[in-house]
């Protein structure tokens, strides 16, 4: 018996999505086009990444247990077949759909047979879930479970029986109304195993009625099961679209960029991630020069890969409200890192003219130009272009300029995963410096570069890591979590491996 179910929400499956921009198609051409297209879902991505999104390889291996996990205790499921009292045995309580004054009690399915009074479903041990990925359409899933009838036998006893039970299902996966990935219910059928008499009395041809009578209404009571478990994992599958915020300075919004891809092994989905700044405006950068060159995924494993644009992106952001901008003054450094006028005569004395040598020193740092990031050999490195404004001031006075300098910071950054994000923390590699301007005489500004140096590391990097301590968002794909992540740097992109 087969059970179809719609999905309510005005979705369809992969097939449909690919015949809706073939009408018209003369039919020789619609069969060979259709073909190419289904080719082209079963094999997902061959080594480039094209786009600037988000890749994100779902083993599946994470969809099974993500489905296994609700059958132990995902309250949509718990709703459909009553509270599960005891997990080892999977017993159902009389409130469920399979349970109480269920079709198989009495006055129901078997009211026709008087001697079966009460015949009901009491037991249901927790399901045994295995899948197999479809190319180009979606799921195999099938529960194999075991059934516990209890009710009065014809001579009046307890009456108990067992029946083996496989369920088996084809799932096709597309794309919901609100773009996430969806699992659709295409087919569903139950194959009776074995059936066992555990207690009471039941006659062969009463045997025989009973295992017909299952045949016709276990379809109708398990597909349901089926519906729930795909209603759970769709609500994991939902979380891809979401907005995350980046602190105080926006929010990373993920979508799906194109239709989920199926191999035999996981499911590829391309996430687009669109950064946004608070007043909700979009910040985008140009596309890099060339695609990525995705690595293989190992059997067993989920992986994220997040490309090199998010971190311009992010760090564009980051420009682009000010956070990188900073004013440096002696309150703001520990007393053995020297931020007076004496303290700069030491080393660059044309540059005061007749100040005096007690006045203290105010850097006014400020990015005009968005950080580039690399990626490359294991290594990730921010580039920081900075105007330096080197000013004379006192606290209650109004500050003198004395020059001015074009740099730019290098810092290595150290990447952390944790269960949902990518952690930045950045270190300072060198300062480089060229004068600008000064308003006393021309000097070598390589001088100031040690000084400089010791400045930045102690008052700005640390707070260019409390800026980042947020961290960069990681698409929410079945709950996978990535803190024990293997991480891996490519070019262009960072590669988060996990196993399932």
């Amino acid at each position: 018996m087969e059970h179809r179910e719609g999905n309510g929400l005005g979705t369809r499956s992969v097939s449909d999505f690919l015949l809706v921009p073939l009408i018209g198609v003369p039919l020789m051409m619609l069969g060979v086009w259709s073909l190419l297209l289904l080719w082209s879902l079963a094999t997902p991505c061959q080594g480039l990444l094209e786009t600037v999104g988000t890749l994100a390889r779902i083993d599946k291996d994470e969809l099974g247990k993500a489905i296994q996990n609700s059958l132990v205790g995902g309250p949509i499921l718990q709703n459909v077949l009553g509270t599960v009292t005891a997990v080892n045995q999977g017993l159902l309580g009389s409130g469920g759909l399979l349970g109480g004054g269920g079709l198989l009690s009495y006055g129901g399915v078997f009211g026709v047979v008087e001697e079966l009074s009460g015949l009901k479903i009491e037991e249901l041990t927790l399901p045994k879930v295995t899948l197999k990925l479809l190319p180009g359409f979606g799921v195999q899933l099938n529960l194999h479970t075991k059934v516990g009838l209890h009710g009065s036998g014809p001579l009046g006893g307890l009456l108990q029986l067992a029946a083996e039970v496989n369920v088996s299902s084809r799932v096709a996966l597309g794309v919901s109304s609100r773009g996430t990935p969806i699992l659709i219910l295409k087919r569903c059928s139950t194959l009776l195993g074995h059936i066992s008499l555990l207690s009471g009395l039941l006659p062969a041809p009463l045997f025989g009625v009973v295992e017909q009578t299952l045949f016709k209404v276990l379809p109708g009571l398990l597909c349901p099961v089926v519906d729930s478990v795909l209603g759970v994992a769709n609500e994991l599958l939902g979380a891809v679209l979401s907005l995350v915020p980046l602190g105080t300075l926006g929010s990373v919004e993920f979508t799906l960029a194109t239709l989920p891809l199926i191999s035999n092994q996981y499911i590829e989905l391309d996430i687009n991630p669109i950064v946004k700044s608070v007043a909700g405006d979009i910040i985008d950068f140009p596309k890099p020069p060339k695609p990525i060159k995705v690595p293989p995924k190992e059997d067993h494993t989920s992986q994220v890969i997040v490309p090199l644009y998010l971190f311009n992106t992010v760090f564009g952001l980051l420009q682009t409200n000010g956070a990188l901008d900073i004013d440096i003054t002696p309150e703001l450094v520990p007393s053995n890192v020297p931020l007076t006028t004496k303290d700069l005569a030491a080393l660059v004395p044309e540059a005061l003219g007749k100040l005096p040598p007690d006045q203290q020193l105010l850097l006014s740092l400020r990015v005009k130009e968005a950080p580039t990031v690399m990626l490359q050999n294991k290594k990730a490195i921010v580039s920081i272009p900075a105007n330096i404004h080197v000013l004379s001031y006192r606290p209650a006075g109004t500050p003198e300029a004395l020059f001015e300098l074009n740099g730019v910071m290098t810092l290595n950054a150290q990447l952390a995963p944790s269960a949902t994000k990518l952690h930045l923390s950045l270190s300072l590699e060198r300062l480089s410096v060229k004068l600008a301007s000064s308003f006393a005489h021309a000097f070598d500004a390589s001088r100031l570069e040690e000084w400089l140096n010791d400045v930045v590391r102690v008052a700005y990097v640390p707070k260019l890591n409390v800026d980042l301590d947020g961290g960069i968002p990681l698409p929410k794909v079945l709950n996978v979590n990535f803190a024990n992540a293997v991480l891996d740097i490519i070019e262009n992109a960072v590669v988060l491996t996990v196993a399932s």
